[in-house]
């Protein structure tokens, strides 16, 4: 049985929110730049890696945009107190376990992208999706969400 909400958020709430909130919204940022073919934004990548980008599956698009749309939305819904936030966040867990599972499984990455920051990232997306699923479901079980 869900437990009543409390009156106020605790403050870790607030911290969490804003923090997947911008975490999110660089998300959406990139997946906007990326898709509109934002000329200045795509020349910090390599042609080797803009030809990987190209030769992704359109579908793979589609869970990109669940990942990231659905990561701000959970941040958002997380902020106002929502218990939506926690289908929100496990719709970007699914987006960005498929997206980034299907990159690293089933495609060559380039190997300009295999070292440094951009050879984690991944890894790091989808840990960071999985605890605030975590967050806001513990969120929820103990009555912080409405």
């Amino acid at each position: 049985m869900q437990q009543a909400v409390s009156a106020r958020a605790p403050a870790h709430l607030w911290i969490v929110g804003i923090l997947a909130a911008l975490w999110n919204a660089f998300g959406c940022f990139d997946y906007f730049m990326t898709n509109t073919r934002n000329e200045t934004y795509l020349a910090q990548f390599t042609t080797e890696q803009m030809a990987y980008f190209d030769s992704l599956p359109a579908w793979l698009t589609a869970f990109w945009a669940i990942g990231v749309w659905g990561g701000l939305a959970g941040a958002l819904l997380l902020l106002i107190r929502s218990r939506y936030s926690v289908w929100a966040f496990a719709l970007s867990l699914i987006g960005a376990v498929i997206a980034m599972g299907y990159q690293q499984f089933a495609t060559t990455i380039p190997e300009s992208m295999k070292s440094g920051a951009m050879a984690i990232m991944p890894w790091v997306i989808i840990v960071i999706a999985a605890f605030l699923l975590w967050y806001s479901w513990d969120a929820g079980k103990k009555g912080v969400l409405r």
